[in-house]
C-alpha cells in the first residue's frame, strides 16, 4: 500500500510540462519504430500515421486554432480597456515594439555571425549538394543547346534565354515534389511581387479587412488592429462603454478556461505529432544538411542565452523561475510549430506562472505572436547565406557574398520576419523576400525543405520565448505606472 500511495502522490505532483515530456519521449520512440519497421507505402503505415495526425494535428492544433481569434480580440480589448488612460497605452506600446525590434535585430546578427563563422555551406556534406546541382546545370546546358541549335549558352547575348530555361526546369522540378508543391507555389507568388506590392498585399490589406472576416479567416493583423481601435474607443467613450469592457474581460476569462480544458490532451497529442513527424522523415534528412542544421540550432541557442540574460537584467527575474513558468508553452510551440496556436497557453503561463499583469500580457503577447519572430529572422539570414555558400559561383548564382550583400540580408530578414504568419513553415515563404533582395533564385529554397519542419520546431519555440521575455520586461518597467496589479506581479518569488 505505501508503494501504491507513493506512486499516486508522484503522479499528482507532476505538472503539465512533465506529462508533455513523457508524451514526447513515447512519441519519439514510436515514430522511429514506425519509420524503421513499416514500409511507408504500406496500408499499416498509412493507417497508423492517419490516426497520429488525427489526434495531434487535427484535434489538438485544430482546437487551439479554434480559440485563437476570439482570444486575441478579447485579450487586447480587455488589456487596453484596463489601462487608466491613452498615455499608458502609448507607454506599453512603444516599449513593447522597441523590445521586439531590438531582439529581432539581435537574433539576425547572431544568425549571420554563426553562419559566417561555422561556414556550413563549405563543409563536405554541403559540397555534395553543390556537386549534384552542377550535374543538373550541365544537363540543362546540353538540353538547351540541343533545343536551340546555333545558340551558345556561354555567350553573353544568349545568357538570358539560357537562364530562363534553367529557371523553368528548376522550378518545375521543385513544383513536382508533392510534399512541397503548395509551398513552392506560394514562394513563386511572393517572388513576383515588388516591395510596395508586398506592403499593400501583406500588411495594408489584412489590417483594413472587415473584422468579422478577419475573425473567420484568422487574419491576425486585422484582428489586432480592430481590437486596438475598439479598446481605444472604449477608453475615449468612458463610463458608457463600461458594459462593453466588462463583457470582453469576462469573455477573456472564459477563453482562458477553455484553453485549460484543451491543454488536458496536450501530452497525448504532442506525442502523436512527434511520432508522425519521425515516422515520415526519420533521421536521414539530416545527412546532407547536418552542418546547416547545427548552425541554425547553435545560433538559436546563443539567442536563447541572450533572452535569458535580458529577463534577468531588465526583467529582474531569475532565469530558472522564468523557464519553469514558460516551459509548457515552450514545449507546445516546439511540437506544434505555430506561435499563434500556442498563444492561449503562452498567455496562461505568463499571467499565472510568471505573474505578469494581464494589462501588459493581453497587449504584448498577441502583438508579439504576429510581429515578433526572433527565431524566424535568425533562420532566414542563416538559410540564405548557407545557400550562397553552397551554390554561389554556379552559372545561375553569380553572387559575391560581400559586406553589402550581408547588410541587405540583415535588413530584409528583419523586415520579412515581421510579415511571417504565425503558422508552421511560414518562414520558408517570407524567405523569398530575402533571397530576391540579394539575387538568389528562389528555386533554390526547396533544397532546404527536407529539414525545414525540424528547424521550424526550434525557431517557433524561440519566437514564443522572445514574446514571453518581452512581456516580463515591459511588466517590470511599467510596474509603478500600472499600480498594484503590475507591482505585485513584477517579481515572482524565486
Amino acid at each position: 500500500m505505501p508503494e501504491v500511495e507513493t506512486r499516486t502522490s508522484l503522479f499528482r505532483r507532476m505538472k503539465l510540462h512533465h506529462w508533455i515530456f513523457v508524451g514526447m519521449g513515447i512519441g519519439f520512440g514510436a515514430g522511429l519504430a514506425l519509420h524503421n519497421t513499416l514500409d511507408p507505402e504500406s496500408a499499416a503505415f498509412k493507417h497508423a500515421v492517419w490516426w497520429l495526425d488525427l489526434l495531434g494535428k487535427d484535434i489538438f492544433i485544430g482546437s487551439l486554432k479554434m480559440i485563437i481569434a476570439p482570444l486575441i480580440f478579447a485579450s487586447i480589448v480587455a488589456g487596453i480597456g484596463s489601462l487608466p488612460d491613452m498615455k499608458e497605452v502609448g507607454n506599453i506600446g512603444w516599449k513593447t515594439l522597441a523590445y521586439y525590434v531590438a531582439t529581432t535585430s539581435i537574433a539576425v546578427s547572431i544568425g549571420l555571425a554563426a553562419v559566417l563563422l561555422i561556414r556550413p555551406g563549405k563543409q563536405e556534406g554541403s559540397q555534395a549538394l553543390r556537386a549534384e546541382r552542377q550535374k543538373d546545370l550541365d544537363r540543362f546546358k546540353d538540353e538547351f543547346a540541343a533545343k536551340n541549335p546555333g545558340v551558345d549558352p556561354d555567350a553573353p547575348g544568349d545568357r538570358v534565354p539560357y537562364m530562363a530555361y534553367v529557371a523553368s526546369q528548376s522550378g518545375e522540378r521543385a513544383a513536382t515534389d508533392a510534399q512541397f508543391a503548395s509551398k513552392w507555389k506560394t514562394i513563386q507568388a511572393k517572388r513576383e511581387m515588388g516591395p510596395l506590392e508586398m506592403f499593400k498585399h501583406d500588411i495594408l490589406e489584412p489590417i483594413l479587412t472587415n473584422p468579422f472576416k478577419s475573425l473567420a479567416e484568422l487574419n491576425s493583423l486585422g484582428i489586432i488592429f480592430f481590437a486596438i481601435l475598439t479598446g481605444l474607443a472604449c477608453m475615449a467613450v468612458g463610463p458608457p462603454a463600461a458594459p462593453v469592457l466588462a463583457f470582453f474581460k469576462a469573455f477573456n476569462e472564459v477563453m482562458l478556461k477553455v484553453t485549460l480544458w484543451v491543454m488536458g490532451i496536450a501530452p497525448v497529442a504532442i506525442g502523436c505529432i512527434l511520432a508522425s513527424l519521425l515516422a515520415k522523415l526519420g533521421t536521414a534528412a539530416l545527412e546532407s544538411l547536418w552542418w546547416y542544421s547545427i548552425t541554425v540550432v547553435a545560433g538559436i541557442a546563443v539567442h536563447v542565452a541572450v533572452l535569458l540574460t535580458l529577463v534577468a537584467v531588465l526583467g529582474r527575474m531569475n532565469p530558472l523561475v522564468f523557464w519553469r513558468g514558460i516551459w509548457s508553452a515552450w514545449l507546445i510551440a516546439f511540437s506544434t510549430t505555430s506561435s499563434a496556436a500556442t498563444l492561449p497557453v503562452t498567455l496562461e503561463c505568463v499571467t499565472e506562472e510568471l505573474k505578469v499583469s494581464r494589462k501588459v500580457a493581453n497587449f504584448a503577447l498577441p502583438v508579439g505572436a504576429t510581429v515578433n519572430m526572433d527565431g524566424t529572422a535568425l533562420y532566414e539570414g542563416v538559410a540564405v547565406i548557407f545557400m550562397l555558400q553552397v551554390y554561389g559561383g554556379l552559372a545561375d548564382v553569380p553572387i559575391d557574398l560581400g559586406g553589402a550583400k550581408i547588410f541587405v540580408i540583415f535588413l530584409t530578414a528583419v523586415v520579412a520576419s515581421v510579415g511571417a504568419a504565425a503558422v508552421p513553415s511560414a518562414g520558408l515563404i517570407t524567405m523569398a523576400i530575402v533571397a530576391e533582395a540579394v539575387g538568389l533564385p528562389v528555386y533554390y529554397i526547396p533544397f532546404i525543405f527536407a529539414v525545414d519542419h525540424l528547424l521550424d520546431m526550434f525557431r517557433t519555440s524561440t519566437n514564443v520565448l522572445g514574446d514571453a521575455v518581452g512581456a516580463v520586461i515591459v511588466n517590470r518597467l511599467e510596474a509603478r505606472r500600472l499600480g498594484d496589479d503590475a507591482a505585485d506581479n513584477a517579481e515572482p518569488p524565486g
